[in-house]
């Protein structure tokens, strides 16, 4: 406290009961990599990102070891927009030229990826951002968007221009920064063979991020609760054949789609769990990691 007025007794309780609740998560987790892929509403609401930069900060400070992949589609449009840039997608991909990618890499790897290190370190973090060039932490191969027929032969390939996949990742650098109590923060830009930068889906970066660090958890923030049943239930504890059979039937289907496939190729991979959970909740990671219940969707290894 940082006054000499005495807590309501009510309060007292809760918070004790929070920290009770809490210790034997912290003390599980203490030493682990974290990979938590930040976007959606929880990146534009104030509140919201000063309590996700709050949070970020305590995980560090009780031992984690988070690492924060970033997406930011709502601000690079945004900046396209005022340039008069007119954004063209595909199947939900951004067509990407030359032009838009000088954009993108300055939203994402100037822009936003330096306002989430300054949050951090105005909460006591020691932040650094990259992007996939640092280090040649990302190497990226250029997307093969293929958009399919109806005729499976009418299928035809479309070039996205900068839209890229991770093709592979040297962790030396987020390994030198976790192991000097530094917090990464990663923007999903890669680097071809070419020399060329590619823009890449920050799901997927942070899947694989989470694969190559061996990490405990990877923690997908969305604007939704998480996997939901056909009457609107949060479904949550599933294995990866339950996800498969909950795709299979119909039950998971469109936006969550890509989502799911990232974390099930995580916990395939060797994560231990992964987690997808609603961003619009405030301090919604701390409350999946750190309580009983949770606020998402955990799918286990």
């Amino acid at each position: 406290m940082t006054d000499n007025t005495p807590m309501d007794p009510d309060n007292a309780k809760t918070v004790a009961r929070v920290l009770t609740e809490a210790l034997p998560y912290i003390q599980r987790f203490s030493k682990k990599t974290l990979v938590i892929k930040y976007g959606g509403n929880a990146m534009v609401d104030e509140d919201l990102k000063r309590g996700f930069a709050r949070d970020i900060v305590l995980l560090k400070q009780v031992g984690m070891n988070p690492v924060v992949v970033h997406g930011g589609g709502p601000q690079i449009g945004k900046l396209l927009a005022q340039l008069g840039k007119e954004t063209r997608f595909v199947d939900g991909l951004r067509v990407t030229d030359r032009e838009t990618m000088d954009v993108v890499q300055m939203v994402l790897g100037g822009l936003v990826n330096k306002e989430i290190v300054n949050l951090i370190n105005q909460f006591g973090g020691r932040a650094v951002g990259l992007t996939g060039k640092d280090g040649g932490l990302i190497r990226a191969r250029r997307l093969e968007h293929r958009r399919m027929a109806t005729d499976p032969e009418a299928s035809e390939i479309i070039d996205l221009g900068h839209v890229g996949e991770v093709a592979s990742i040297d962790p030396s650098v987020v390994h030198m920064l976790d192991s000097g109590n530094f917090i990464p923060v990663i923007a999903p830009v890669g680097v071809g063979e070419d020399g060329m930068a590619y823009n890449i889906n920050a799901d997927l970066v942070a899947g694989k991020m989470a694969s190559v660090l061996g990490a405990e958890k990877l923690i997908l923030l969305t604007n939704t609760p998480g996997v939901l049943d056909g009457q609107g239930q949060l479904l949550t504890g599933l294995t990866a054949q339950q996800v498969d059979d909950l795709i299979a039937d119909g039950t998971i289907h469109g936006g969550m789609i890509p989502k799911i496939h990232c974390a099930l190729d995580a916990v395939k991979s060797g994560v231990r769990a992964a987690h997808i959970i609603d961003g619009r909740v405030s301090h919604a990671v701390m409350l999946e990691l750190l309580t009983d219940k949770g606020v998402g969707t955990l799918i286990r290894g």
